[in-house]
Formats: C-alpha cells, sequence, structure tokens
C-alpha cells in the first residue's frame, strides 16, 4: 500500500507543492493515481487534500502566492488577548478550494490530523470507514476539517466545527502524520509492515538556535524573541515544537519500514518561521531542486 504524506508548516507548504508539481508533469498525471492513501497536517493538511479532489498543483502553487501575505498579515503584536492572526482570509483560502464537500465525498483515503481541544485528545478526521461508517463524520466539511489542523494555537483561533467541538493544529502532536498512516494500515487495513510505503514529504530542517548567557532567566523573551524593526514576536517555540515533531517521527519511521520510507526534505540552513511569506519564492526553487536530485529515486518509489 502506497502512500503519501505531508508535514505541516505554514507557508513552507510551497516547498512541497514545487515538488509534487514537478513530479505531476513527470508522470503526466495526478499524484492521486499512484498512491493509495494521503495524509497532511497543518498546512499540509491543505495540499493532502487538495490532491484528494484531484486539484492541480499549479492551481494550488497560485493559491499560495495569492493568499499568503492576506493570510499572515498581523491582528495583533503579541497575541496575548487575540490571536496573532485572523482566519478570514485562510478560511476563505480553504473554502473555495474544496466549497462544500463532505468528508465523505472525498473517493480517496485521506487523513488529516488535528486536535480536540474540548475533550484535550488527538484526532484523526477520515475521509473513510471506521468513525465514517457509524455516521459521525458524514455532516462534516472538508473544509472543516483542514481549517481545524491548520489552526495553530496563539497565531490562528480554534475552529469551531459545527458548534459541537473546538479543534486546533494537529501539528501539537503529529507535524509528520508518517506514525498516523502506519498506524491507519495496522488496524484497519490488517497490513503487516512490509507492505506499507511511505513517501514522506517535509518542509524543510530549521536550524533553530537559542542562545543565552544567562541560562536561568529564561522567559517569553528567549522563547519567542522579539524583532525590534517589526515590534513581532518570532514563532520560534512553535516552530521548535513543530521540526522536533517531525524529525523523531521520520527517525522511528525509517527505523520501521527501512527502505519502504522515503522521506523528502532538505537543510534550509537557517530559520524560516512558518509566516515568513518573503521565503516563497526561494522554498519554491529549492523544492524544485530537491525533487531534481531525488527525481529517479522518486519515480522508481512510486513505480515497484
Amino acid at each position: 500500500m502506497k502512500m503519501l504524506c505531508i508535514d505541516g508548516g505554514g507557508i513552507r507548504g510551497v516547498f512541497a507543492v514545487a515538488i509534487l508539481q514537478e513530479l505531476e508533469k513527470d508522470i503526466g498525471m495526478s499524484i492521486r493515481d499512484s498512491i493509495d492513501l494521503v495524509a497532511g497536517t497543518s498546512t499540509g493538511s491543505i495540499i493532502a487534500a487538495s490532491i484528494a479532489v484531484k486539484r492541480e498543483m499549479d492551481e494550488l502553487l497560485e493559491g499560495y502566492r495569492h493568499y499568503g501575505r492576506r493570510i499572515f498579515k498581523r491582528k495583533a503584536r503579541i497575541g496575548l488577548f487575540r490571536s496573532i492572526y485572523s482566519d478570514r482570509d485562510l478560511r476563505r483560502f480553504i473554502q473555495k478550494a474544496f466549497k462544500e464537500k463532505s468528508l465523505a465525498e472525498v473517493g480517496i483515503p485521506l487523513l488529516i490530523p488535528a486536535v480536540n481541544v474540548t475533550e484535550g485528545k488527538p484526532y484523526v478526521h477520515r475521509s473513510h470507514y471506521a468513525v465514517h461508517e457509524k455516521g459521525e463524520n458524514d455532516h462534516i466539511k472538508l473544509w472543516d476539517a483542514v481549517l481545524s489542523s491548520c489552526s495553530a494555537p496563539i497565531y490562528f483561533p480554534p475552529n469551531n466545527i459545527n458548534n459541537e467541538v473546538i479543534t486546533i493544529d494537529g501539528g501539537l502532536w503529529a507535524n509528520n502524520p508518517s506514525l498516523v498512516c502506519i498506524t491507519e494500515a495496522i488496524n484497519h487495513y490488517e497490513l503487516e509492515m512490509g507492505q506499507i510505503k511511505i513517501l514522506s514529504i517535509g518542509l524543510g530542517q530549521q536550524k533553530i538556535n537559542f542562545n543565552s548567557k544567562k541560562s536561568h532567566l529564561w522567559g517569553i523573551k528567549h522563547w519567542m524573541p522579539f524583532r525590534l524593526h517589526t515590534m513581532t514576536f518570532t514563532p520560534k517555540l512553535l516552530d521548535l515544537a513543530l521540526h522536533l515533531s517531525s524529525e523523531s517521527i521520520s527517525y522511528q519511521c525509517q527505523h520501521l519500514l527501512g527502505d519502504n520510507y522515503l522521506r523528502l526534505n532538505t537543510d534550509l540552513g537557517k530559520e524560516v518561521p512558518f509566516d515568513q511569506v518573503e521565503t516563497i519564492d526561494w522554498l519554491i526553487e529549492l523544492g524544485r531542486q530537491v525533487y531534481k536530485e531525488k527525481k529517479q529515486e522518486i519515480l522508481g518509489f512510486l513505480q515497484n
């Protein structure tokens, strides 16, 4: 069973879209036709859901370009009394892409990790079977599930689904959804480990440094440094948490699946906050470069 997993990471999602854009050019069809299941967390859920409904990567990339600056336009400097960003344009971006399609109408197994804040539990939105068979997911719109996974605490407000449950970013526990996919394959499809193949796409390995000579005095200014020129805080702590989640899960999956786990990622060499829209063009070129370097390995992985 071939699965595609896409990490979370805000605007860095264009890195993954660029890779998939080049891949679809080479195979001459939607990546959806080459896989059996797709999963994505946070911004990765936007990409995964787009694949699930056969949305073209060219169109998705333009959507990131068009809405990126609008989504990451600050409404608050610190986020003490309200979220730093409004979810208005994020919601528009997602609703325009998926309209009123429900999870039950998605034609391929799709997994979207989120957090059920109402009950304080990790949660996975599924487009198929299990929970869905009981009718619990039938009324949930695809865009609602995606928005849930994108609602990073402090930076975006939580998502309220039908006044029934409050949800936030799935990156808090599964920024790389690969382990979610392995669990799904074993529990639902009753597969052996050797029958599982995962193509996992990261969004760049950041170099996140915390330097302070006064280590005993650490507070919010150390975990979320203040940028004087923009009068804003850097989402350093959240970026670190997402990075650690992705890399630890990647390490575990590589040991579990061996050659059946192909991870596409690259060292960014610096900090690239998930809301730094100025890096879009650079990230796109970086994604294309990674694809070019790994092209034969990727194509062989999908074809075998």
